[in-house]
């Protein structure tokens, strides 16, 4: 799954769009509701590779990151709530979508 596929995916949920809120790193991008402005995914660069962060219930997180190896405690946010994904060639796309819709639903509010 690459980048722009996601920011693509993100940007078909209803009302969200996409900010680029570091003025010094154009390659980080959260994606946010145009309702409240919440977050409910931030893609960034880190040590080369592709992190996507998401929202997710915290009864849940501890499944996630103990089926997948590829998704871990949140890289700088709240690790009870976040989990990052890290996007590479192992990745199911099914579960990136399924995380940010869960994400997006979380945030609504």
């Amino acid at each position: 799954m690459k980048r722009e596929e996601i920011i693509k995916y993100c940007l078909e949920l209803p009302n969200t769009y996409e900010d680029y809120p570091f003025p010094e790193d154009t390659f980080s991008t959260v994606m946010k509701h145009t309702s409240n402005n919440k977050w409910f995914a931030l893609l960034m660069n880190v040590k080369g590779e592709l992190y996507l962060n998401v929202k997710t219930n915290p009864d849940y997180s501890d499944i996630l990151r103990n089926t997948y190896s590829y998704i871990i405690p949140a890289y700088h946010m709240n690790k009870e709530h976040w989990n990052t994904i890290i996007i590479d060639k192992n990745v199911d796309k099914n579960i990136v979508k399924e995380l940010l819709e869960q994400s997006y639903e979380l945030t609504k509010k």
